[in-house]
């Protein structure tokens, strides 16, 4: 009988960057949506998503922030204009 999926542990590893995660997210999307993975890599897919996205927002988060220091602590709207 094999062994249960859910006991395993997803990948941890971290993306190497900010598009490498995207570009995870984007296949691991693509894959859950053919519906032809087993119920188990659903689940890790989804696992790992959860940690890509986490470290997309983070990533996010920290580029904020800087253009705040860089602006003088005020984020201004993007207007599309220069």
């Amino acid at each position: 009988m094999p062994a249960k999926r859910s006991a395993e542990k997803p990948p941890v590893d971290e993306p190497a960057s900010y598009e490498a995660a995207q570009a995870e997210l984007q296949a691991l999307a693509q894959a859950m949506e053919s519906g032809q993975l087993p119920l188990g890599d659903m689940l890790d897919g989804y696992r790992r998503a959860s940690v890509l996205l986490r470290y997309c927002h983070a990533q996010l988060d920290a580029v904020e922030q800087q253009i705040q220091q860089l602006d003088g602590g005020d984020l201004k709207p993007w207007t599309g204009q220069q």
